[in-house]
């Protein structure tokens, strides 16, 4: 099921990302769903269920806008990376 909103912009919005209405409402849902997913408040199946994509091609977007498709900074992979235990190898 889907819920219609409404909202308002400014014509100036939509002249400078050079798109029609219909374009704009599509490039804000791609734009809202990468930047909850950059800030781990959605999954990557949920980000592209918002934006209207497959997984595939919200992760080809992700590239588009700069994000990385893992929700791991560097610090969490060592850290997982990193024995617990004297004993563990």
């Amino acid at each position: 099921m889907m819920v219609r909103m409404t909202i308002e912009m400014p014509e100036g919005a939509l002249a400078s990302l050079h798109k029609d209405p219909a374009g704009f409402a599509l490039e804000m849902r791609l734009a809202a769903a990468v930047k909850w997913f950059e800030l781990r408040l959605v999954s990557q199946g949920r980000a592209a269920e918002i934006a209207g994509l497959s997984r595939g091609e919200f992760l080809d977007a992700l590239g588009r806008f700069g994000v990385s498709p893992f929700q791991y900074s560097a610090d969490e992979i060592v850290a997982e990376a990193t024995p617990t235990s004297p004993d563990t190898p």
